[in-house]
């Protein structure tokens, strides 16, 4: 399945993608990943070394004739999103990614792609290897966990990078040039509960949501797409209030940075009023899928009547659970003021977790703005608090602020024009792109990020555009020829 996407053009990066993709690197667990990259970079006879965190780097000298260029660093990060299909049976651990084509595009079989990052680590590793490209002094920076965390790029020590360029191949629309990005936080709920007996008389049952679309909580955070999370709640909500459903177990979503698309409850509901919460959990799970058509169009909400749990959540906390997850915000906060059509602001809620007595509630508040970020944190830390949760702050990153002077975008705001007949689109995006949190330690260092087109990250939806990789491609090796000399 995998020879077919080798054989792609440019079948240099595309090779080196497939490499990859045989890799399991789920994020804080990349001792493979980075085995394999030094093992890569040594295998060239490149100087090739990790640092006290794990970050892999690779030093190429410039070809003749370019040694009087800048030297450029080249970054991308190991790590990738790890989520399946609910009925997609693949452990990620051990197995490499299942890929094939469909048209123009390439996707995984029920789970990521890998794209994100991977096609970035995929063309560096396609420069580092050429014996043919025409380029300056290239230095490639491979980072750890940027997906749950960052830590790799929080980790890297200030005066390790020798470039003075930094080229972040981590966007997701072809025709983007980015100078900005969100900070962002991770906010954790957690509480406890009395566990009750559960009542003679009741009946036990399985509430499934599934089908929602998912996606980037940054970068699609804008489409409004469905939250398996608040929809599960708004369900539980109406059963609560309307017929006494008491909660036995929710498990819904996943990681903070993606958009949940399945959560799963179990419930009690009293037998006399079995045929009327029966009838109205129908009306109100086709009215979801009505409210949701267009934008989660394989929407599924399915009731299922199960042997009835032992025990189940004290009233009270479950009032006030369902409660803050009502009012807790999810989805866009703000819009920018200084960028057209961006996201400033804006809350994930990625994880609900009730069993055992337990509770846990995982978010992901972004920001390009650092006051925007701590406004929507502290909002949703009071709602929390007064659901009777503890409340954490924990991951917190800088944003990246937007450079619209910077050198290295005229030089590639130039050269797009010249490829490809027209201007590129110079924005700022709202994700979590490691260019803020190196530019701490580097502050001296001119930055920029692009990439191919890159739909559905994060999702098991995840595809890559071929044409467009190809156009990604030639960008950078035309952009290699016209980097920066070093002023005299």
């Amino acid at each position: 399945m995998n020879e077919a996407i080798r054989r792609l053009e440019p079948i240099a990066v595309w090779d080196k993608f497939a490499d990859l993709n045989a890799v399991p690197r789920p994020s804080k667990k990349e001792e493979r990943v980075i085995q394999f990259m030094l093992e890569f970079g040594k295998s060239l006879g490149l100087e090739a070394f990790k640092d006290s965190v794990g970050n892999v780097i690779i030093r190429k000298p410039a070809t003749l004739g370019m040694e009087d260029r800048k030297m450029l660093t080249l970054q991308s990060h190991l790590d990738m999103v790890h989520q399946k299909n609910n009925d997609t049976q693949f452990n990620f651990d051990t197995q490499g990614i299942e890929m094939f084509i469909d048209g123009d595009w390439v996707k995984a079989k029920g789970t990521t792609l890998g794209a994100d990052n991977g096609m970035g680590v995929a063309t560096i590793m396609a420069l580092l290897e050429s014996t043919e490209i025409i380029h300056p002094p290239l230095e490639a920076l491979f980072t750890i966990d940027e997906e749950t965390g960052m830590t790799g790029a929080m980790g890297l020590e200030g005066g390790l990078l020798k470039g003075t360029i930094l080229l972040n191949l981590d966007t997701e629309e072809d025709d983007e040039l980015d100078i900005g990005c969100a900070g962002g936080i991770d906010i954790t709920a957690t509480g406890t509960y009395s566990v009750e007996k559960t009542v003679p008389g009741g009946i036990g049952y399985h509430i499934v949501v599934k089908g929602l679309s998912g996606g980037h909580s940054g970068m699609e955070i804008h489409k409004g797409l469905g939250n398996a999370n608040k929809i599960m709640n708004r369900l539980l909500q109406k059963g609560a209030t309307n017929y006494g459903l008491r909660i036995a177990k929710i498990d819904g979503g996943g990681l903070r940075n993606a958009i949940p698309r399945e959560s799963m409850a179990e419930i009690v509901v009293e037998n006399a009023k079995k045929e009327a919460f029966e009838k109205d959990f129908e009306d109100l799970a086709g009215t979801l899928k009505k409210e949701r058509n267009a934008l989660d169009p394989y929407l599924t909400i399915v009731l299922t009547e199960i042997d009835m749990t032992d025990s189940i959540m004290d009233l009270t906390m479950q009032q006030s659970l369902l409660h803050a997850l009502d009012v807790s915000h999810n989805g866009v906060y703000k819009m920018s003021a200084d960028m057209a059509d961006l996201v400033e602001t804006s809350n994930n809620i990625a994880r609900v977790e009730v069993i055992d007595g337990h509770i846990k509630i995982a978010c992901l508040t972004r920001s390009s703005v650092e006051a925007g970020k701590w406004e929507l944190a502290n909002k949703l830390k009071k709602t929390f608090e007064a659901g009777g949760l503890m409340v954490d702050f924990s991951g917190d990153y800088p944003g990246w602020k937007p450079n619209p002077h910077s050198d290295i975008l005229k030089v590639l705001k130039e050269k797009y024009e010249s490829l490809f007949g027209k201007k590129p689109r110079v924005v700022a995006c709202h994700a979590g792109l490691e260019c803020g949190i190196l530019g701490r330690n580097y502050p001296e260092m001119d930055m920029i990020s692009f990439g191919p087109t890159i739909l559905g990250a994060h999702s098991p939806d995840e595809r890559v555009q071929i044409s467009s990789v190809q156009k990604f491609w030639r960008f950078v090796l035309e952009t290699l020829k016209d980097s920066p000399k070093i002023k005299p």
